[in-house]
């Protein structure tokens, strides 16, 4: 059966259009999210490179805590000392008449301020009964105030004598002296009582054995130290050097006469065995006993030695 004219371009139409559609090249299209994704790559790969440069060229960052040194200065007192010493040989030596009495005022203007001068009119009058000598000094502190002034702290020793009677005094007195830029003092606060250091209750505690070194190796060290104590008075460097590493002791040269070891106490230690020991000597010269306290430290070879 024939089609009808009418029916043949909409057919010839249809199939045209279907060859188009087949025809038509494929094309790569590149959507949103795909510039997403590559955007995301280079931001991470661009920071780990980062990372990376700052980890090999980053300054090393440290908290500084600052500290302040206090630097001490080594001051000569030697001048103070000197000083000192001359005014107490004047201060504290007078005697009972007159003519002492005002040459003992005139000298002390060399020490004294004005008004310390005035202060010390009276207090060696004609009609007192002691003549006084000083005998000794000691200084026991002297400290600086300031840049100018020193406090000095120091005893003296007078020799009283009244009539046909002598008393020995000793007294602690401190001062303070004004020393100005040319190096010329005066003292400018009279000598005030004090006190000096006193015998200290301190008692340290004593070491005892503690058993860590066996009866036979306790004997070889008595027997080693009594040797060498016997021997080191008199020994010289060579011959120490048997006995002694490092030059833990050195040679003294003296004419002492060996008695014996006291009390010798023995631990085992990291290094060796410690030892405190007395060791007693009878001094040939004097003729005195002669104590000395040794702290050692023993090592084990072929033989004993000291090393500490």
């Amino acid at each position: 059966m024939r089609k009808s004219r009418k029916e043949r371009p909409v057919q010839e139409v249809q199939e045209k259009q279907v060859t188009i559609k087949k025809k038509r090249p494929r094309t790569l299209k590149v959507g949103i999210r795909r510039k997403t994704t590559i955007l995301l790559w280079v931001l991470l790969l661009g920071s780990t490179a980062f990372a990376i440069y700052k980890n090999f060229t980053a300054i090393d960052m440290h908290t500084i805590h600052e500290r302040e040194v206090v630097e001490k200065r080594i001051v000569d007192t030697n001048k103070v000392e000197s000083f000192t010493k001359d005014f107490v040989s004047v201060y504290y030596s007078w005697d009972n008449t007159q003519e002492s009495i005002d040459g003992r005022t005139e000298r002390l203007k060399t020490y004294l301020t004005e008004d310390l001068q005035r202060l010390n009119v009276d207090t060696i009058r004609k009609d007192i009964p002691t003549i006084s000598r000083v005998y000794d000094m000691q200084f026991w502190n002297i400290e600086q105030m300031s840049d100018t002034d020193f406090e000095v702290l120091f005893s003296v020793k007078q020799e009283i004598t009244e009539g046909e009677e002598k008393t020995y005094v000793t007294s602690a007195y401190s001062i303070v002296i004004h020393v100005d830029s040319h190096n010329n003092m005066v003292i400018i606060k009279n000598p005030t009582v004090s006190s000096i250091p006193t015998k200290s209750g301190f008692a340290p505690t004593v070491v005892d054995s503690d058993g860590t070194i066996d009866a036979d190796t306790t004997a070889e060290i008595t027997g080693f130290l009594t040797t060498f104590f016997s021997l080191y008075p008199k020994a010289s460097e060579q011959e120490l050097s048997y006995y002694v590493k490092n030059q833990a002791l050195q040679p003294i040269g003296k004419d002492y006469i060996f008695s014996e070891l006291v009390n010798p106490v023995y631990r085992q230690v990291e290094n060796g065995v410690s030892v405190s020991v007395s060791v007693i000597y009878l001094d040939s010269v004097t003729k005195a006993t002669q104590v000395s306290q040794f702290d050692l430290i023993l090592e084990k070879s072929d033989n004993w030695k000291i090393i500490e």
